[in-house]
């Protein structure tokens, strides 16, 4: 046999070895994070008369210039079961809007969303074959862990299994239960209602196992 070949075929099977034995991700590890300090990470990016998606100031910038808009974020990742924090800070723009992360993102028209209004409401809902619904509710629902206004919101959100959950600021705000989407992406999302002009800053994103 050719010594190449032979060296080829020892090397792929090393390879599947090591395959076979990497660890599965144990509750509390660390599946990914980005602080935004570098461009190292694929996220969506935009930029258009409707707002701009990008690394900007030490963090993740979203912008969205027009009325009753939504736009999301993601690394291009797959996961099942996740805990995700992130920091967000509302820097200009209407009260009424929606700040948040998506798990489970299967495309474009399919995933989760878990949100805040900076004038004091959160949701958690989905998009599912591009029609939007809130799970659990009928409208957005006043919290009083939101910091309203400009300021930073702490949110962590868990989503194991069929079961969802939102805290706000460290205050456990909201728990549903949906299987539609058992895996996919995870991201940032930013929206207006009647007025535009949100800006947005995202930093210490990190997904966890849970």
């Amino acid at each position: 046999m050719n010594s190449k070949i032979l060296i080829l075929l020892i090397l792929l099977a090393l390879t599947l070895t090591a395959c076979q034995f990497a660890p599965a991700a144990q509750s509390g590890d660390v599946l990914f994070e980005d602080d935004f300090s570098t461009r190292a990470n694929r996220w969506t990016s935009l930029a258009n008369e409707g707002g701009v998606m990008n690394y900007d100031g030490g963090g993740f910038r979203m912008v969205v210039s027009a009325q009753g808009r939504d736009y999301w974020a993601t690394p291009g990742l797959n996961f099942d079961d996740v805990r995700i924090d992130v920091d967000t800070i509302k820097v200009a723009g209407p009260v009424e809007n929606r700040i948040g992360v998506v798990c489970r993102h299967r495309d474009v028209q399919n995933f989760y969303f878990f949100v805040i209004s900076t004038d004091g409401y959160y949701a958690i809902g989905k998009v599912k074959e591009g029609e939007q619904s809130l799970i659990g509710q009928k409208e957005m629902l006043y919290s009083s862990a939101i910091e309203t206004g400009l300021a930073i919101n702490h949110l962590r959100v868990e989503c194991q299994g069929s079961i969802l959950r939102l805290y706000i600021n460290d205050a456990p705000t909201a728990l549903v239960d949906d299987f539609d989407f058992p895996e996919g992406d995870v991201g940032l999302l930013t929206g207006t209602f009647d007025e535009a002009g949100l800006d947005v800053l995202f930093d210490n994103f990190v997904v966890i196992k849970p």
